[in-house]
């Protein structure tokens, strides 16, 4: 894993970013609208308190990413992705992250598993959302290090670092919740 005083591979701007953190912001705004939504299943659909204490987590966690992340881009001068809204959790019908034809980052779920997902409660809920979630989060960890090696904008790495520290921690739990680990 590189440091911080590696070079980073594309040229930085005169405030510190580069295409990796332009790239790392862009996809990872739909990425963790996803997860938000997702989560926002939880609290109607989860048979176990655990699943939806582990919703309500990661909710918290992405939520205020999701604005950090927003105000980067605009603050760059670039166009933030199409979402419900920058806020994370709008409790909107068309839910952010139900609208994927297709995954379009590492880990996104397809509309027809978004989709499959909605319909389901109790067990069969949690044992999809959190197989959904693991898959979720570890594309999230994949585009993370993918930032700390490229990436030159010293807020995204940190929060890259954030991601994959909090999401590798949460894998683990929801392995251990399935009984996987």
């Amino acid at each position: 894993m590189g440091s911080m005083s590696d070079a980073p591979s594309a040229a930085a701007s005169q405030d510190g970013h580069n295409a990796q953190d332009l790239s790392f912001a862009r996809g990872m705004l739909p990425h963790h609208r996803q997860a938000v939504a997702m989560a926002q299943l939880a609290p109607s659909r989860a048979g176990s308190d655990g699943v939806k204490d582990l919703a309500e987590k990661i909710r918290k966690a992405q939520d205020p990413e999701i604005r950090t992340m927003s105000g980067w881009l605009r603050a760059w001068g670039e166009k933030v992705p199409d979402g419900a809204s920058d806020t994370g959790a709008s409790g909107t019908p068309s839910m952010p992250g139900m609208d994927h034809s297709g995954p379009s980052a590492p880990g996104m779920r397809t509309g027809d598993d978004m989709a499959e997902l909605k319909e389901l409660s109790g067990t069969a809920f949690d044992t999809a959302f959190l197989r959904m979630m693991i898959g979720h989060h570890r594309g999230a960890v994949e585009m993370a290090r993918t930032e700390q090696t490229k990436g030159a904008y010293g807020p995204a790495m940190t929060m890259a670092q954030s991601i994959v520290d909090s999401q590798s921690a949460e894998i683990e739990e929801m392995k251990r919740m399935l009984g996987t680990e």
